[in-house]
């Protein structure tokens, strides 16, 4: 009990503290950085100082060492402000971070994990190629061993931080084609010759985090790069989604109650035939409805990241709770812009922006469609 009770206590603190930051140094720029699709780094470098950008990294390496519970918390305040830096808060603490903390040597994690947990360094990952998004396996990017060096050749798109990410993770295949241990995980910093970005990709929404190809042209890497063993890249990534998923799922839990909220405020405020339009049965019940799926699609999340926090296999709940709760985002954002009528429709009110930022979620690291399968295959194995 006295447990749970400090639990209690230190989510309620981190909740504040991610509150706080958000409306203090987000909200007054979140319309100008989607506008100018601009990725303020700097405000990354200050979030590092909060501890929010090595959420789940042990104190011995700089980072929070909080729980899956606080680092949902962080998603669900900051993405309630802003979609995009809520996605790109996950990108660098769930894949990049995430991937060298769970896979990597020693060596390896007190080299990085400093730099990233503290932000001094953005990361990036790398998986997803023109050729093969749902596909996973299907990688074309190589890499030849030349004595203690590979050499890395192709690309990948969509990433996260590409540009300005210091350093990124990525997914190489070192067999054949479609054979599961036929990738290889490497770390790659920015800089090294051979590797480098391409231009920023244009977006319906998501606009202030950045998103660009990576290009690989004779990239030479030394093996002490490799994390963990040659061929486990790809058994190592889906592992990763796991908690990935969990990430996308905060994010998408912000975006929807940050669609929600901004429905309620207007639907209290706006009058038509003398009354507010909350009173009028249609609006009332739409909240509602809104407000239900909201919470649904917390319980589902926290039970992943209970899950997670208690070290228990999370891929069938982690799948649920981002399919359901991505899919809420769109719906309760398209609601919003709804109940905002006609104002819904402009860049007045925030409600056009969640919706823009909710579909991604629906895409991002697995499609729902991709998650449908995970939980088939997941329950198929109880029968």
């Amino acid at each position: 009990m006295i447990l749970q009770t400090q639990q209690n206590e230190q989510l309620a603190l981190v909740r504040d503290s991610a509150r706080q930051f958000a409306k203090e140094f987000i909200m007054p720029y979140v319309m100008e950085w989607d506008e100018k699709q601009f990725f303020p780094v700097e405000l990354f470098k200050e979030m590092g100082d909060y501890g929010f950008m090595g959420v789940l990294v042990p104190e011995k390496y700089q980072g929070a060492g909080l729980r899956y519970q606080e680092y949902i918390t962080i998603l669900d305040e900051i993405s309630k402000v802003c979609g995009s830096i809520g996605l790109s808060l996950a990108a660098h603490n769930s894949l990049c971070t995430n991937h060298i903390l769970s896979f990597a040597n020693e060596e390896q994690k007190e080299k990085y994990l400093p730099k990233l947990a503290t932000a001094e360094w953005i990361g990036a990952w790398g998986l997803t190629e023109t050729g093969s998004g749902s596909d996973a396996g299907g990688l074309t990017t190589t890499a030849v061993q030349d004595g203690d060096y590979f050499i890395i050749n192709g690309s990948k798109t969509f990433i996260t931080h590409a540009i300005s990410g210091d350093v990124a993770v990525v997914m190489v295949r070192t067999g054949n084609k479609g054979d599961k241990h036929g990738v290889t995980a490497f770390i790659i910093e920015k800089g090294t010759p051979g590797f480098t970005a391409g231009k920023k990709i244009d977006k319906l929404g998501m606009r202030a985090s950045e998103t660009a190809s990576l290009f690989f042209d004779n990239c030479r890497i030394h093996k002490n790069q490799v994390i963990g063993e040659v061929g486990n890249g790809f058994v190592q990534a889906l592992k990763l989604l796991d908690g990935g998923r969990i990430s996308i799922a905060g994010l998408s839990l912000g975006i929807a109650r940050g669609a929600y909220e901004c429905a309620l405020r207007y639907a209290n405020e706006r009058e038509q035939f003398n009354k507010k339009i909350f009173d009028f049965q249609d609006v009332g019940f739409t909240i509602a409805d809104m407000a239900t799926k909201i919470d649904a699609a917390e319980l589902l999340i926290r039970r992943a990241g209970h899950l997670k926090d208690m070290g228990q296999k999370v891929t069938k709940e982690s799948a649920m709770a981002k399919y359901y709760a991505s899919e809420v985002a769109v719906e309760v954002s398209n609601q919003s812009v709804q109940v905002h009528g006609g104002y819904g429709f402009t860049k007045d009110y925030p409600a056009e922006k969640y919706f823009r930022d909710a579909k991604l979620c629906t895409i991002g690291e697995g499609t729902s469609a991709i998650q449908k399968m995970v939980i088939a295959r997941e329950i198929r194995k109880d029968v």
